[in-house]
């Protein structure tokens, strides 16, 4: 066989070049698109207004390109003075996942901006920052241990956790109506709205959390019932899902993350005046007023 020619050499190799820059070129343009998604998310959240679904408008249809847009919308908040209080799961009831058509749940970042403390037990939030809130009730783990090793257990995540806490959360959604599929809702931070918790107990952790229940009010009348096993049939397994779909992306879940692990619950509609109360076995109440 003959040697090839130098020419077909040279050919060879700008071919090799072109398609670098080809490549580099499609890399920088996802980019951009990434980085003026999580731009326009961001100000439909300052500035309190909705957008067409992302999965219709922009083509953004698989949960990795969701994802970085979610990281992405998140750097752009730390970079102003956001602080990240830990994580929430969602989508961690199966016949939520069947309806959404997915198989596992997917992950928000909580936002201190919009944690709402309590005292006495009670808590106010301003329903002009919200665009269409709900509420749930959860249950909140403080991660005592950072957890970031392979193949993170339901058991390890409960030797890992400090305390753990009744929690309500406020989902809201930048997308229209709340016309979302799992895409719309993974770069839209997971429907992250806002949090309140109750105190932290250790004493909760030697419960069996598949039975704890809870009730939650809504102006005086008992409106929905829930267990822990409603979440992916034990809280702790939604956590150390979590812990591992995290880990897939190089990032651990640490020590003094806090961690609200899936509705207990359906949610519920949020209008100025509402008064709800969520009230979990062994736990205070705690009461979270929309002003």
């Amino acid at each position: 066989m003959a040697e090839p020619s130098g020419t077909a050499v040279k050919y060879t190799e700008k071919q090799e070049t072109e398609g670098q820059k080809t490549e580099k070129q499609e890399t920088e343009r996802q980019e951009a698109d990434i980085d003026a998604l999580a731009q326009r998310l961001d100000r439909a959240w300052e500035e309190r207004f909705t957008i067409p679904p992302l999965t219709e408008s922009e083509g953004v249809t698989d949960a990795a390109t969701a994802y970085a847009i979610q990281t992405r919308w998140t750097a752009l908040r730390v970079a102003r003075g956001e602080r990240i209080l830990g994580r929430k799961i969602g989508l961690t009831s199966k016949a939520v996942q069947e309806q959404m058509g997915v198989n596992e749940p997917d992950y928000g970042t909580l936002w201190a901006s919009r944690y709402f403390p309590t005292v006495n037990g009670r808590a106010e939030a301003p329903i002009d920052i919200f665009l269409q809130p709900r509420v749930e009730g959860e249950i909140a783990f403080l991660i005592g241990e950072t957890l970031d090793t392979p193949g993170v257990t339901p058991q390890q995540v409960l030797a890992a956790t400090e305390a753990l806490a009744a929690a309500i959360e406020i989902v809201d959604s930048r997308i229209d109506n709340w016309r979302i599929r799992l895409a719309d809702t993974i770069a839209d931070n997971a429907s992250y709205g806002g949090l309140t918790l109750g105190p932290w107990s250790r004493d909760l952790r030697k419960s069996d959390l598949r039975t704890l229940g809870m009730i939650m009010s809504h102006n005086g009348h008992p409106a929905v019932f829930g267990v822990g096993a409603a979440a992916l049939g034990h809280p702790a397994t939604a956590v150390a899902w979590l812990a591992n779909k995290l880990q897939s992306f190089g990032i651990p879940l640490r020590a003094g993350d806090i961690v609200i692990s899936g509705a207990l619950a359906a949610t519920i509609p949020a209008r100025r005046g509402d008064i709800f109360v969520l009230e979990m076995h062994g736990q205070p109440p705690i009461t979270l007023r929309f002003v």
